[in-house]
């Protein structure tokens, strides 16, 4: 229904920020903030300095010959200090009359910081689907802020937050990502996936769903709960992308793809209802595997599992909240390869509270016992980003002083934030070197056997733990830029 406020002369710019790298995910909450502005009648426009690697003073240049009412940016907190703060700096100084909003995982938790540090002039806080919609009744009817909820601001000096928005409840309200305004051929043609075919067009950047069951110490999820779309809106979404933009291989984004068994097995049913064949990628919890659910994904088209295991240690997990105990790790892991024709994505971190040079031991045997080198798998320290529970409770226990201490200390998700085990941070990167070593020597050897590319990698990660560069991506964007076939 469109909004008799707005018209096309209304326009609002999602600036994408550049990631520095060629497989980009595509901006889905942007995406679904547009489709929302569209729906009620406003000129809504992506400006995607991710994939065309547009410079700040291109953007400025752009900023300078057009209009807009709102300026609007989502990050996380990992890119703060490298990207957003002098994006944000020149928006500022060429916005003209246009707000200046932030949004997202890395703004959401820490508004008061954000607008202190980068002069913007809205935070929006969680999701935004609601909140946008308002905030442009507000900017051009000249309302007052403190009546749109979920948003911080600044008013005589003092940062204001109004009370909370609204969640959405029925997710299939929300209207498709806004796909046209965004230069789908990229988005479709960067990442290579497990199986994926040459010439076959892939998309990492789909939902079924908002939220997860659980709540780990370092996740930073704002919302509780979990909200499902229907199945039929799900199959509607994907026969989309498969006639118009040539997508049969899909990533899905979901923290929790596999509910149940009774919703899987009408996903299937759905899919052969409307003769879709497609292959994805999706997200998994140990809890919900047996050799039926197996079975059923790998009818729908499932190539691969991400399992986030996080840790082998019981005691380690327990305290990170996982909500899942090593047996059942076990046990998944032993009925997917049993079963075969799924790609397993091992992920563990380690530096949580509880970890030790053992449980560092443990995540890498286990990797190498199951491990099927569909990527070069290497052990980050967990980082305790604001919003996720481990960061709160780091501060109320004195390691950690907020969000200026965080970014002071935060230069790569590879390195270790805040040392939370009994050793000094040496012997913590010597045990982190030795453990990756062993992951990537071992990945190359089941692999291309390039044993050069293989000590090259490792001195990449050498140089990183001391102190050398702070730039180095991480294995798997690595072996992403060498190999086609990861």
């Amino acid at each position: 229904m469109v909004d008799e406020l707005f018209t096309r002369k209304n326009r609002v710019l999602f600036i994408i920020h550049d990631l520095y790298q060629e497989d980009n995910p595509f901006p889905l909450g942007p995406a679904y903030l547009a489709a929302v502005l569209h729906r009620n009648g406003a000129s809504v426009e992506a400006y995607c300095m991710d994939v065309f690697h547009y410079t700040n003073e291109h953007l400025a240049e752009h900023l300078d010959n057009n209009e807009y009412d709102l300026i609007c940016s989502g990050f996380l907190a990992a890119r703060f200090r490298e990207t957003v703060l002098d994006l944000c700096r020149i928006i500022n100084e060429h916005k003209k009359d246009a707000w200046l909003v932030l949004g997202g995982h890395g703004p959401s938790p820490i508004p008061e910081y954000m607008l202190d540090t980068t002069k913007a002039d809205v935070v929006a806080i969680g999701e935004a689907e609601y909140s946008i919609v308002d905030l442009l009744h507000c900017k051009i009817s000249g309302g007052d802020l403190s009546r749109v909820a979920g948003i911080a601001y600044k008013e005589d000096e003092k940062v204001k937050i109004t009370e909370p928005h609204r969640i959405v409840k029925n997710i299939d309200e929300i209207p498709f990502p806004l796909w046209s305004i965004f230069p789908m051929e990229r988005y479709t043609t960067c990442f290579k996936f497990h199986n994926q075919e040459p010439g076959e067009k892939s998309f990492a950047g789909f939902l079924s769903s908002r939220g997860c069951v659980n709540r780990c110490n370092f996740c930073y999820r704002m919302e509780e709960g979990l909200r499902l779309r229907s199945i039929e809106s799900i199959v509607k979404e994907l026969k989309l992308l498969r006639d118009r933009y040539g997508v049969t291989f899909h990533s899905f984004d979901d923290e929790l793809f596999i509910l149940n068994k009774a919703r899987l097995l009408k996903f299937e049913k759905a899919l052969r209802g409307a003769g879709l064949k497609i292959k994805f990628d999706c997200n998994a919890r140990v809890d919900f595997m047996d050799e039926e659910v197996i079975e059923i994904l790998k009818h729908c088209g499932c190539q691969f599992l991400n399992f986030g295991f996080e840790s082998s240690d019981d005691r380690v997990l327990k305290l990170m909240n996982k909500n899942a105990a090593m047996a059942q790790n076990l046990k998944a892991l032993e009925l997917v390869k049993k079963a075969g024709g799924i790609g397993m994505g091992l992920n563990f971190i380690w530096n949580n509270l509880g970890d030790t040079a053992e449980s560092l031991k443990k995540n890498v045997e286990l990797i190498k016992r199951y491990n099927t080198y569909h990527h070069c798998r290497t052990i980050r320290p967990t980082t305790p980003y604001p919003g996720c529970d481990l960061y709160y409770k780091l501060i109320e226990i004195g390691k950690l002083k907020g969000p200026e201490d965080f970014f002071e200390r935060f230069k790569n998700s590879d390195l270790i934030l805040v040392n939370l085990m009994d050793m000094p941070d040496e012997e913590a990167y010597r045990l982190l070197l030795e453990a990756n070593t062993e992951l990537i020597l071992d990945h190359f050897k089941h692999t291309t056997g390039n044993m050069e590319e293989a000590k090259r990698l490792i001195q990449q990660f050498a140089d990183l733990y001391s102190g050398k560069t702070t730039k180095f991506r991480g294995a798997r964007h690595y072996a992403a830029e060498k190999r086609e076939d990861i």
